[in-house]
């Protein structure tokens, strides 16, 4: 894995943000942690990363907000976003890709290994 690789993990639980940045880590990817969707917004246009990973129910401004922000800017739009949320309803995921998530995962129903094949899946594809 190329270690200049950037994962925006954005998660306002800080138990399974630190899993997923740990399981991440291991895989060789540098990682970066938002904790609201203000700050998700903000590292996104700063540090540009390779892939985002979003929950969808975040303080200050929700995953949706992000997911609105990134796909309607020209410069960001290309970002793969995966949803990682607990939200597991038709109309929420179906808004959730309608809006330009790459992919939707339910946090109870998928474990964390599942989302991190995803994301090694997702990145090997952008360097092939």
């Amino acid at each position: 894995m190329s270690k200049n690789i950037t994962i925006l993990v954005v998660e306002d639980e800080d138990f399974l943000g630190r899993v997923l940045i740990d399981n991440l880590s291991a895989e060789g990817f540098q990682t970066d942690l938002a904790v609201d969707g203000e700050e998700a917004v903000e590292k996104v246009r700063k540090e540009k990363p390779a892939l985002v990973l979003l929950d969808l129910l975040l303080p200050k401004k929700d995953g949706f907000f992000v997911l609105e922000e990134l796909k309607s800017n020209p410069e960001l739009k290309l970002v793969p976003v995966i949803v990682l949320s607990n939200l597991g309803g038709d109309e929420d995921i179906k808004r959730a890709l309608a809006l330009g998530a790459d992919d939707y995962f339910v946090k109870s129903q998928h474990p964390i290994v599942e989302v991190i094949e995803k994301v090694k899946n997702i990145m090997e594809g952008k360097r092939s």
